[in-house]
């Protein structure tokens, strides 16, 4: 009777080793569930699991609900979350390469910003190896412009506007242009326009629709003015604890999702501008002065960039520029 039990037992473990086997991963993001980010990573999830045939589980935490944007990328390092979506300029005080494409006009188109991004990629993929984590896929974000609530020609009108600061970029540029910086993040931007805490802030389209900033904000200057990236990593022994079938089904799914999310980048910013459009957003290409402005903005955040990024943002912005 006992052998009999034994039997069965092995046969149980040999008919379905998934059920002893399945692992389970959280990867915390930032952002709406219906943000075209979050749909990415939800797809990328249900590919992950479909190729392992549910061996590997991954939950998709959305909104900031699991870790606040700045605390995902160390939640990630510690191994609190074996997974993780950051905004790479979020944390250009770390590092300046990370920052990179927060640089305003850098890169300020598509084929641009991915450019850079071949160029940013190496120096990505060496530091985070470093600090014990890996890069699976990066998206852009559709270009960013200024949201503000009274029309403008020149950055001088600007002088005093409380201006949302997200990053070390965005608040430099709050600096250079004489506004008041006021750090919030992408969770709490609808309820510091609604209280009056930000007047205006500089971002996509999609954010813009996400947040309902039509209903606070009224101007849309199209400054095309960067595509920041937001990154997806791993706990490097997260993924290394991982089986040699599973490492390459998440690795597949990763590339596709990379290229799915800049395809789908492309069409949001599409659709968003329609969609603010149509709920009242006057969506206006940036006058001469403004443009002219901005672009010295640019020029001086580049130059103080290549000195505190030393070695890494030579290399990078040649690269770059080849």
């Amino acid at each position: 009777m006992k052998l009999h039990s034994v039997l069965l037992a092995t046969a149980a473990l040999t008919l379905a080793p998934h059920a002893f086997a399945q692992t389970k991963w959280d990867l915390p993001a930032a952002y709406p569930a219906t943000n075209f980010h979050t749909v990415n990573l939800n797809q990328f999830a249900a590919d992950v699991d479909k190729a392992t045939g549910g061996k590997l589980k991954i939950t998709v935490h959305a909104n900031a609900s699991l870790f606040k944007a700045p605390e995902i990328k160390r939640a990630v390092q510690g191994g609190q979350a074996q997974a993780g979506e950051i905004l790479l300029v979020n944390f250009q005080n770390e590092w300046q390469v990370f920052g990179a494409d927060g640089l305003p006009f850098l890169a300020d188109s598509y084929d641009a910003a991915w450019k850079l991004y071949q160029a940013q990629k190496p120096l990505l993929d060496k530091k985070l190896g470093e600090q014990g984590m890996a890069l699976l896929y990066t998206v852009a974000w559709p270009p960013q412009g200024i949201y503000v609530k009274k029309p403008i020609q020149s950055a001088a009108d600007l002088k005093g506007v409380k201006w949302r600061a997200y990053s070390p970029a965005t608040a430099r540029i709050a600096e250079l242009v004489g506004a008041q910086p006021v750090t919030v993040q992408a969770a709490e931007l609808s309820q510091a326009m609604a209280t009056g805490v930000i007047e205006s802030y500089m971002s996509s389209g999609s954010t813009g629709f996400d947040t309902k900033t039509y209903e606070h904000i009224k101007y849309w200057y199209d400054t095309q003015a960067w595509l920041p990236k937001n990154a997806v990593i791993v706990n490097k022994a997260a993924f290394d604890g991982l089986d040699a079938a599973t490492k390459q089904a998440v690795l597949k799914a990763a590339t596709e999702a990379e290229t799915r999310g800049w395809a789908a980048s492309k069409k949001e910013n599409t659709d968003t501008q329609e969609k603010l459009k149509a709920n009242g957003m006057n969506i206006l290409p940036p006058p001469p002065q403004l443009k002219a402005d901005m672009a010295k903005v640019g020029d001086t955040m580049l130059k103080e960039w290549l000195d505190k990024a030393g070695a890494d943002g030579t290399a990078l912005v040649d690269a770059y520029r080849k």
